[in-house]
């Protein structure tokens, strides 16, 4: 078991810590958003080997001729999409205070991407079967009424679009992957803002940007001036198949 009380300062004492008769996977829940949205997944890994390289942490690297760190995201994330709820697993061969790994992360991250948590996970990844989303679109048109348009449309089957899978593409109805929806306007900020849970299941994903492409497919919204009209996504929790929150 890891330490939780022995601070470590310096990365080049890393190596005088105890090491551990076998690797410990610890994982690491990050904040994604700002600029860092529109990086790739492959972008992220690069990143992330980057990072650890420079924190100087007792990173598990796999044997052999190329040798490298093990890294294991979780859902993937789309670009465009901001996160509050994204996680890492890696693994450590050194035992040292979890406070100090997630430290010594942020040291090397930057105000748009950066550790929340590090624990030692007793969940898989596979556990994921949903995501929670909220959107907000800014377009002239937003009303209270135009909220419950938005929300209607989302709600209303079949809502069919073309979806992206293993063996190509086929034709969906998207309601089928929405566990719930609903829409409010915003008065103070003018937006209206969309909560929806949607299926993440590594078979059904369903991409959050389908739901806007839903929207200006029955609506016409989002499709002139983006000074005018534009939205975000940002993912804030990721769930397990009873809906509690995954961790």
């Amino acid at each position: 078991m890891l330490s939780e009380k022995r601070k470590i300062t310096r990365p080049e004492l890393l190596r005088s810590l105890p090491e551990l008769e076998r690797p410990i996977t610890l994982r690491i829940k990050f904040v994604k958003v700002g600029d860092l949205q529109y990086i790739s997944h492959l972008d992220l890994q690069r990143t992330f080997n980057r990072v650890l390289m420079r924190s100087g942490l007792p990173v598990w690297y796999t044997k052999g001729f190329n040798p490298h760190a093990k890294l294991v995201f979780s859902t993937p994330l789309s670009v465009g999409t901001q996160s509050i709820c994204e996680f890492l697993d890696l693994k450590m061969d050194r035992e040292m205070p979890l406070d100090d790994v997630k430290d010594m992360l942020n040291a090397e991250l930057t105000d748009q991407m950066y550790a929340t948590e590090v624990y030692i996970p007793e969940t898989k990844f596979s556990d994921i079967a949903f995501c929670e989303y909220e959107y907000e679109i800014y377009t002239e048109n937003s009303s209270s009424e135009f909220a419950e348009n938005i929300e209607a449309v989302l709600k209303t089957s079949p809502l069919n679009l073309v979806k992206k899978t293993k063996s190509g593409e086929r034709e969906i109805d998207i309601t089928s992957l929405i566990n719930s929806v609903s829409a409010e306007y915003d008065a103070q900020s003018g937006a209206v803002k969309i909560r929806a849970v949607l299926s993440a299941g590594s078979d059904n994903f369903l991409n959050p940007e389908m739901l806007i492409t839903a929207l200006k497919a029955k609506l016409g919204i989002l499709s002139g001036d983006p000074m005018q009209e534009n939205y975000s996504i940002v993912r804030t929790k990721a769930l397990t198949s009873d809906l509690r929150e995954f961790h």
